[in-house]
């Protein structure tokens, strides 16, 4: 996975343990329902959401964001922005993270749609989680974690217990 890769790789500049990466089985799960096309313009997306994880930083809630990553931290321009833009002021998001090469599509935008909304355009991963991640921590970043060798190690935390 790119984007986990990508926070392993630059865990120090982003202030992550990196025993937290590598100790901590991550699972993202995209539906097999899903339109294959869909999935790599989430990769700016699935990065922010692990690196707020692993750093304890929020996403800010009035974002949308779209586009490719590279295991080099390079975005790449994803198709469907147009649409994209269009449905996330239809939803009340107001500021946009678009791949800089995409940004010859916000003229596609209707002028009226277009005068309400930020686009902030991004070349790298990293442009994207400066613009993603709130400054201040607020909660914990996810830590190295042991797994117990026994069930009942886990105590009351087990979600499902044997009768």
């Amino acid at each position: 996975m790119a984007a986990r890769s990508y926070l392993w790789a630059h865990a120090e500049t982003l202030g992550i343990d990196p025993e937290a990466i590598k100790s901590n089985g991550i699972h993202l799960h995209v539906p097999a329902g899903a339109i294959p096309k869909d999935g790599p313009s989430a990769g700016v997306t699935m990065t922010s959401a692990l690196a707020s994880i692993f750093t304890g930083r929020r996403v800010r809630s009035d974002t949308a964001m779209t586009g490719e990553i590279t295991l080099s931290g390079l975005v790449f321009p994803v198709g469907g922005i147009k649409e994209k833009v269009l449905a996330s002021h239809r939803a009340g998001i107001r500021r946009i993270i678009l791949p800089k090469k995409n940004e010859s599509a916000i003229e596609e935008i209707p002028e009226d749609v277009r005068k309400d909304l930020e686009f902030v355009l991004a070349d790298t991963i990293q442009d994207v989680l400066d613009a993603t991640l709130e400054k201040e921590q607020c909660s914990p970043a996810a830590q190295k974690y042991d797994m117990p060798d026994k069930a009942e190690d886990f105590g009351d935390k087990l979600v499902a217990k044997e009768n």
